[in-house]
């Protein structure tokens, strides 16, 4: 029997707001993740741009966040319309399956039939519009009982991403760029990524998913029972006076385990997942090397500044991002990365920028949790 409810009336969106983003230390830490802070110049947040991306395709009250307890205060902070009941706090890191899986294990004990969408919070993407296109495209499409991702045209060979090889187009009414998803392929060398975008068949995969939560909790059911088990008993208790004893009992027992293997990559071997291809222009803010890019756009030969540091620049490039007030002066350096915070400074350069994480594996290493 067809569902008496436009897919539309059954969506709910989930912005999964995690991650250290150690890349993009000494600005990102563990109290003050990439996704709290404005690094694009538009005046807010990564997660307040997302908030305000996502909304206008269902509503402010179909809107969860699941973040981490260390972050609950600076969340409600900045999403003043967030309601209590749609802001889900992890008791700590569990990775992208147990988060996206306990609010859609939530919402589907509110509402059986509720699709869910998931959107990253700390991802840049520019033409609203075009986003929300897709989205609505991906809506039709998993109301067919499908688990449909939005893969990215690729704009270069990047080893940076897992890549969506897509199949055969798919007839829906409402989805007319629906393709099959034939498989995920991990992060490439060099030489096979400009085979796959040359081919015309590859997407990059942007961690972007909607299905319904019954279909997406049965393929965890089969490919992770225990946890799936876990979660569903955290569901149960999520809305009762039994929250805090079941997440007492509960949540250190979750498996760590991206969503792309528990479910994803499972799924698109049994054939049920089909890729939206987006047309807008996305980026995942990995590091400052990709927030540099950014800024450049339309820029000739100048220093990007972000925050608020008074800066001399002379025959420079590259990006500055401040957390102070102090006089910053460059001269003669290209592509340069500078990050300054009240008590660490960073000075690198664009071709340098992946290493950051490598320094911040160091400063655990060496006992400096204390700048982390």
């Amino acid at each position: 029997m067809n569902n008496p409810r436009k897919p539309i009336d059954r969506f709910h969106a989930i912005i999964p707001a995690g991650g250290v983003g150690s890349r993009l230390w000494p600005l990102s830490r563990a109290s003050a993740p990439k996704f709290l802070h404005d690094l694009t110049g538009s005046g807010q947040t990564l997660l307040q741009d997302t908030w305000d991306r996502v909304t206008p395709i269902t509503t402010v009250d179909r809107t969860m966040i699941v973040t981490g307890s260390a972050h609950e205060e600076a969340v409600k902070a900045q999403l003043p319309k967030l309601s209590s009941a749609n802001l889900v706090i992890e008791d700590s890191p569990k990775d992208s399956t147990a988060a996206i899986a306990l609010a859609a294990a939530i919402l589907a004990r509110r509402e059986p039939d509720v699709i869910i969408g998931s959107f990253a919070a700390d991802h840049v993407i520019q033409d609203g519009p075009a986003f929300r296109a897709a989205v609505a495209e991906g809506i039709e499409l998993a109301a067919t009982d499908r688990i449909v991702v939005i893969g990215i045209q690729p704009t270069e060979p990047s080893v940076g991403f897992g890549y969506i090889k897509t199949g055969e187009a798919i007839s829906v009414p409402g989805a007319p760029s629906a393709l099959t998803v034939d498989k995920f392929v991990e992060k490439p060398k060099l030489d096979r990524a400009k085979k796959y975008v040359e081919s015309g068949k590859y997407l990059w995969n942007a961690g972007m998913f909607i299905a319904p939560a019954s279909l997406l909790l049965r393929q965890l059911s089969k490919s992770e029972p225990e946890l799936h088990a876990g979660i569903l008993e955290l569901a149960a208790a999520w809305d009762t006076d039994q929250k805090a004893s079941a997440i007492k009992k509960v949540w250190p027992t979750l498996k760590k385990v991206a969503i792309d293997y528990s479910i994803a990559e499972p799924a698109a071997e049994a054939g049920f997942v089909a890729v939206i291809p987006g047309t807008f222009s996305w980026h995942d803010v990995g590091d400052f090397a990709a927030i540099a890019e950014l800024q450049s756009q339309g820029r000739k030969n100048n220093l990007a500044v972000l925050g608020s540091a008074r800066v001399l620049s002379d025959s420079s490039s590259g990006i500055l991002v401040s957390d102070t007030k102090r006089m910053i002066a460059v001269i003669g350096l290209e592509d340069v990365i500078i990050v300054d915070t009240p008590d660490a400074l960073l000075v690198t350069n664009k071709e340098n920028a992946q290493k950051v994480k490598a320094l911040v594996d160091s400063l655990k290493a060496t006992g400096h949790d204390e700048i982390l």
